[in-house]
Parts: C-alpha cells; structure tokens; sequence
C-alpha cells in the first residue's frame, strides 16, 4: 500500500506540473502574439490576366455605358455610329491607310477617337518627322519631337502630388491648333485634342493610367506591395473620365485591346516549379545512374565457360606445357588399342610386325608410319609427337 501511494504522489505531482508548464506557455504566447490581417493580392485570372483594359470596361458598364471590348479593330463587323467613342489601346501603327481614312471619315461625323503615340523597339529610329509613324498620325499632321520621354505633374483635388506620362513619346503637329493640350511646342505634347468635322481625335503619349494596374517596381515586388496604378488611384480615374468626355453616355464605347497573354514558358518556370523540380530531379538521378564509369573504358568480364572440349583442350595444353607430352601420348595410343581390341581382336593379340603388318592391312597406311606411332616419343621432340598423336587419331578412326 505505501508504494502504491507513492506512485500515486508522483503522478499527479508530474500531472501537475505539466498542467503549469502549459499555462505559462499559454500566457507567454498571448503575451507575445497578437493576431494580424494580411491581405494577399493574387495575380489576376481568367480575361484580366490578357485585356489590360479589363478594369476600364467594368467600370464603364457599372456606370451605365455600352462597352464593346475586343482584341481586334474589326471594322466590317464592328459598324461605328456617329456617337461612339473608340479607344486604340493598340499601337497606331497597326492601322493600314485604308483604316485610317475609314475611322477619321466617321470621326468627321461625330465620333471619337483616342490614339496614342507609337510603341517604338530599342534602337530603332523615332525622333523627327521621318521617323516611321502611323497613317492616323499622318493624316493628323502630327510627328514625334526630339525630346527624352519624362513626367509631367498632374495634381488632382483632394489627391496626393501625382505625375503621369512618365514613359510615353511626345508629339507635335504641323498647322493644326488643338482644343486642348496639355505640354508646349517647345519640348512637345504628352495630350492633345484635335477637332475634325463634327467629331474628335485624342492623341495621347500612353494609355498607362487606364489600364488594370501599372507597371510594378522591382521594390514593389520585394516588399510584396500591393499593386498600384491604373485605375485604383483617384487621379487616374479623374483623368481617364476627362479623356471619354465627348462622347460619354452618347453610344458605345469601343475598345479595341492587343491580348497581353503571359509566356507560356515564364508561367510554367514560377508557377509550375512543384511539377517539373521533382521531374528534373528524378531525371538527373535517372542519368547518374545510367551513367558510365569515369575513365578508361574496360573490356566486360568474360562469362562461365562450360564447353566439355575447351575443358580437355585446357588439360591438354597444360600437361604439355609442364613436360606431360607423354602421358598425352599414352592416353592417345591406350585409346587406339581399346578400339582395336574390339574391332580387330586378333591384331590386337598379335605383338611387333606381325601386329604391325595387321594394322597395315586393315588400315592401308604403311608399316613403317604405324611402326614409328606406335613407338614412345622423346619428351623434347615436338614435332614427332605431334605426328604420332595425329597419326593415332588417323588410324583410330580407319578401324
């Protein structure tokens, strides 16, 4: 009973114990955590993830205006009323003459277009007036100004200092007088409203602020910031009602998009790395251990020989090479005497040339051949013994 209780003690001592550890556990975890809401802003899926003008159009259609968004100008499909506004998300130079005298005829009419200066690749040619440009621009008399691409403030009521137009190329036009602009001749124009007919033409240097969300910084990305830009900041929402004035409410609002769909490559090395790192890892096993050994090739062992005649062959050569020609003679004249005893026992009984002139006869080689195979060779004479070894065989294979 005493060590019964003792056990007992011990227990809930240890019971006891635990229980205290984990409630000063429980209250340095609460004295040390507190609990946090982090909001993850995931990639965009499905048609935002390849029309940057996703965002605009949803925010048109929440205000009660018809949107036709498409990737492409479309114009035999897409007829254009004189109250529409299109939007060329694309580059101008996209346009083919034709198209262009097509859209500023129905601008003349009413309608409204909004262009943008051209996307230029690195290294190629665009300053001046004979820089390659769009048949729209032509026909606008506009051309691009020898001027660095730089921001330009743009302060909205009740909004933080912003800047817009950091990217885009500046224009200029030869005797054409804007509506509105916004730059000077001097160093260019980053937005300018031209009337034609009954109608207007917006040229603008970018259309960065009416797209889903801007470019990111590589900041930005390290920090894990949330994207900004596009139409999430109030001055760009500002701006971007000012541009689709004329027309606002009017028609339908056309906007014409170049799908910006993401490499197949690039989304399948940051998004699919859980399928192809076990895959490359197994591959790369795969080959170390089909892998040949480094260094000098070696020639495969040879395999378990079980040829009865290689074996005898193998005996023989060994006897004679330690001086056992002998008894290889021997064995060879026993086994011709053994077949003559059966075959002929009467020569086989006979002794020296009488036997001799028997096997003579039955045979039909001459005496003094079978004579001298009969005889012992000497040790040291290898070309006799291979004669009388060979001579035996002959005359085994007579009887």
């Amino acid at each position: 009973m005493t060590s019964a209780r003792r056990n007992g003690r011990v227990v809930g001592a240890t019971l006891v114990v635990v229980l205290v550890v984990l409630a000063l556990l429980g209250l340095w975890f609460r004295h040390t955590f507190h609990r946090v809401e982090k909001t993850l802003h995931l990639p965009p899926s499905g048609e935002a993830a390849y029309n940057p003008l996703y965002a605009l159009a949803k925010t048109l259609e929440a205000d009660g205006v018809k949107v036709n968004a498409r990737q492409r100008l479309m114009l035999d499909d897409n007829a254009l009323a004189a109250g529409d506004t299109l939007l060329l998300f694309n580059d101008p130079r996209a346009l083919s003459p034709p198209e262009a005298e097509r859209l500023l005829a129905w601008v003349e009419e009413g309608g409204h277009l909004l262009i943008r200066t051209p996307l230029y690749a690195p290294g190629e040619d665009t300053m001046g007036p004979d820089a390659p440009q769009s048949a729209m621009l032509d026909l606008l008399s506009a051309w691009l100004v020898d001027e660095t691409p730089s921001c330009v403030d743009f302060q909205v009521e009740g909004e933080d200092h912003h800047v817009e137009f950091c990217r885009g190329r500046r224009f200029a036009f030869d005797g054409v007088v804007p509506e509105f602009a916004w730059g000077d001749l001097q160093h260019g124009y980053v937005y300018a409203r031209v009337a034609a007919g009954k109608g207007r033409v917006d040229v603008l240097a970018d259309f960065d602020f009416m797209a889903n969300t801007a470019t990111r910084s590589f900041m930005q990305e390290t920090l894990d910031a949330p994207p900004v830009g596009g139409l999430r900041d109030g001055p760009h929402r500002a701006l971007a009602r000012q541009v689709l004035a004329p027309n606002y409410r009017q028609g339908t609002m056309h906007l014409v998009y170049a799908a910006e769909m993401p490499s197949l490559w690039r989304t399948l090395f940051l998004r699919g790395w859980m399928v192809w790192a076990p895959l490359l890892l197994a591959l790369a096993a795969w080959l170390w251990m089909r892998m040949q050994r480094f260094g000098p090739p070696l020639p495969s062992p040879a395999g378990e020989r079980r040829s009865l005649l290689e074996h005898v062959r193998a005996s023989g050569e060994h006897l004679y090479r330690y001086g056992r020609g002998v008894m290889l003679y021997s064995a060879v004249r026993q086994a011709f005497l053994a077949r003559l005893r059966r075959r002929d026992p009467v020569a086989a009984a006979l002794s020296g040339d009488a036997q001799v002139a028997a096997i003579a006869d039955r045979t039909g080689q001459p005496a003094d051949r079978i004579r001298t195979a009969l005889n012992v060779p000497a040790s040291h004479d290898r070309q006799g013994f291979r004669d009388r070894i060979s001579l035996l065989i002959q005359l085994r294979n007579r009887l």
